[in-house]
Formats: C-alpha cells, sequence, structure tokens
C-alpha cells in the first residue's frame, strides 16, 4: 500500500514536531513560550514539501494545491494532538496540563481536553496561514484562469 504524499509530509510534521518537544523538554526549556512558536516551522517544511512534490509532478492548479498543502497540514496538526494527549495522560494528566498552562494562553484551570481543543483551533487557524501563505509564494508556478 503506498501513502499519499500528503500523509507522508504530514507524519513527518508530526515527527519533527514530536522530536522538537522532546528535546525542547530533556533541554530544560519547555516552559519558553517563544521557542514553542517555533514548531510552525515543520509545519512550513511539510507544506512546502507537498507544492514542490505537486509542481514537480505538473499538478499546477490552485485549488487542488490547496487542498493538498491543508490535507498535509490538518494531518500534522491532528496526529500532533493526539500525541500530546496521549502524552499529557502519561504524565499525569490534568495536573501535567496546569504546569503547560502557566506559560500558555490559557487563565483558569484548563483539563487535557479544553487544552487539546484549544491547541486544535490554533493548529487549524495556523494550517491555513501556512497554507495560503505558500500558495503565494509558489503563485508564479500556477495555472491563471
Amino acid at each position: 500500500m503506498k501513502l499519499s504524499k500528503e500523509l507522508k509530509n504530514g507524519i513527518l510534521i508530526f515527527i519533527g514536531i514530536g522530536i522538537y518537544f522532546t528535546l525542547m523538554n530533556l533541554l530544560g526549556y519547555a516552559n519558553v513560550f517563544y521557542l514553542r512558536l517555533l514548531n510552525v516551522l515543520f509545519v512550513f517544511y511539510g507544506v512546502n514539501r507537498t507544492l514542490t512534490m505537486n509542481i514537480a509532478e505538473e499538478k499546477k492548479e490552485f485549488l487542488p494545491n490547496a487542498i493538498s498543502g491543508m490535507t498535509t497540514s490538518l494531518v500534522g496538526v491532528f496526529l500532533s494532538l493526539i500525541g500530546l494527549l496521549i502524552y499529557s495522560y502519561w504524565k499525569g494528566g490534568d495536573a501535567y496540563v496546569q504546569t503547560l498552562s502557566e506559560t500558555f494562553l490559557f487563565g483558569g484551570n484548563p483539563t487535557v481536553v479544553t487544552y487539546t481543543i484549544c491547541l486544535l483551533f490554533e493548529g487549524i487557524a495556523s494550517s491555513v496561514i501556512v497554507t495560503l501563505l505558500l500558495l503565494f509564494y509558489w503563485n508564479n508556478k500556477y495555472v491563471a484562469d
């Protein structure tokens, strides 16, 4: 069974983010908010890889490439959130999320599910933004109307 390029690159995003956050945790930088923002670089890499593969295959229409890029980034986001859910419950559930929320944008006492749902919305928004930015970057490669 051959995996689609969207799934492969989404898995690459997931692996990259997983390794990045594991290294941040091991090095003691897990609480540095600005370093957490750099995970978007892995999303850029995966989506850009999908779009360049499409261009190499002479697939230059805007809408199919937009769908392909969004699919790639959403696969990465969903896999990362599943990984976060498993890791959060493994590290102590809601008590672990309380330590994360101290340096994040949450107020109050979020649960693992609340934290994950908020990150889902953030991940979807960043997927749209990254995909559109890369589509505009590669715009000269697409067929005009």
